[in-house]
């Protein structure tokens, strides 16, 4: 197929009732399931959720299966440059021409299922990416699918698999308008993948998210690892280009691994996803199989270096649990004096409450809005919320992304060496500047 016809396929998917919006149902991607044979019963599943940091351990995970000599399917969400890298074997996205055979190969089945509407409602976007998933996954095939929830758990698209190991990564406060507005309600929601007789793999939670999670294991029969007593994180420090840390595994203490991402929520990330690895193949990984793992992460805009003098590092943290985790791994990896921050965010996101964690740490900030996409705060209400804030004299505002990082850059070259520029606020800013960066240097 031509570039041309991939570009009206995305289109024609993009389209579709948003991601941001639920449609709390499984009816429609059960439905698509039945037509297409269960293809998600094809291979064991890891399911990871959680309010931060269950996209890096999806990568983690599917790094640490492939070091174990299987063949992996990752379903991830939202994309930076490319929908295509939402569904990857192997540790590569599916390419256009192989994702747009996978659609044509289920779009009549989709046609039918909108035409029966289950619930009122015709696919959502997410539905059929997630429908998508499933069918390339089960015609690689893959041994195992490594399954990122969009959001929440319950009535998630991805929930629709019986996974072997559901991931729970640290649960806070975020789309309180869809989860509820308690940190039990949205635990509650998210303990929703946990099946009965699975295992349950849980970061370390807030006093009542854990109680949640413990209650929901209880009542199914769910086998119950918990960070800090069945594994966890002994030790880190800080090294070029990462971190060397120290972890408690199955077979006991692992040392000396070198994990190349930053920052101290990344080491509990990797020490969520052994134990995730562990609990799927039911055995313990040894020292050379999780290094080998580690060794071939790729983990796009966490914490990533786009450029040198001045450094340009670009994150994906959008609320202010994982902008306060961000924040300290960037003062530890990089000690920038001053940092230029550059930032663009969502309206339904906690826009004042990322600002006071930013103001602490950001010398002057550079605000902007994300281009072309329905749910962004204008740059004009940025720039308010961040005058009361920052104080007027330390907040700009540029017209988009590509002026934001030139000022910010521009900043930083006058203010000296030492200094650096944070993009942060936006998984959608991010993937718009990682794209403008890629461009420059093609």
């Amino acid at each position: 197929m031509s570039e041309a016809e991939h570009e009206r396929i995305v289109a024609e998917l993009t389209d579709r009732w948003p991601e941001h919006r639920v449609a709390p149902s499984l009816e429609r991607i059960r439905a698509l399931c039945d037509l297409l044979a269960d293809p998600q019963n094809t291979a064991p599943v890891v399911q990871i959720t959680g309010t931060n940091g269950k996209g890096s351990t999806a990568i983690l995970v599917d790094a640490l299966v492939r070091a174990a000599g299987l063949r992996t399917g990752r379903f991830t969400s939202p994309h930076l440059m490319d929908l295509t890298e939402r569904i990857c074997v192997d540790g590569e996205p599916l390419s256009h021409e192989r994702f747009d055979e996978t659609w044509d190969d289920i779009r009549a089945l989709v046609d039918l299922v909108d035409e029966r509407a289950p619930g009122g409602v015709p696919m959502t976007f997410f539905e059929v990416m997630t429908g998508l998933a499933f069918a390339a996954f089960a015609d690689a095939p893959v041994d195992a699918m490594v399954l990122e929830v969009g959001m929440g758990g319950t009535w998630d698209a991805t929930n629709v698999a019986d996974a072997r190991v559901a991931v729970l990564a640290p649960i806070d406060l975020d789309h309180m308008q869809y989860l509820g507005d308690t940190v039990e309600a949205i635990a509650t929601e998210k303990a929703g993948i946990i099946k009965s007789g699975s295992v349950a793999v849980v970061a370390g939670q807030r006093p009542e998210a854990a109680a949640v999670i413990a209650a929901r294991c209880a009542a199914l029969g769910a086998e119950l690892v918990v960070e800090g007593d069945d594994f966890g994180l002994l030790a880190r420090q800080v090294a070029a280009g990462g971190q060397v840390i120290r972890i408690l595994a199955g077979a006991g203490p692992v040392d000396d691994l070198f994990l190349p991402l930053h920052g101290e929520h990344m080491a509990h990330n990797a020490a969520l996803a052994v134990a995730a690895v562990e609990a799927l193949l039911g055995r313990a990984l040894s020292s050379e199989t999780i290094q080998a793992g580690f060794d071939s992460v790729v983990a796009p805009a966490r914490l990533e270096v786009m450029r040198a003098h001045p450094t340009v590092v670009l994150d994906t943290a959008h609320n202010p649990h994982g902008v306060a985790a961000t924040l300290a791994a960037v003062e530890e990896a990089f000690g920038f004096e001053p940092l230029i921050g550059v930032m663009a965010i969502m309206a339904d996101k906690d826009a004042t409450g990322v600002l006071e964690l930013l103001e602490q740490h950001i010398a002057t900030l550079v605000v902007t809005e994300v281009a072309h996409h329905p749910r962004a705060l204008s740059g004009d209400d940025l720039y308010d919320l961040a005058c009361d804030v920052f104080g007027a004299e330390r907040v700009e505002l540029a017209a988009d992304s590509d002026a934001a990082v030139a000022l910010a850059m521009d900043l930083a070259a006058r203010a000296g060496d030492r200094a650096g520029v944070l993009v942060v606020g936006s998984v959608a800013l991010a993937g718009q500047v990682r794209a403008a960066f890629s461009a420059a240097r093609a």
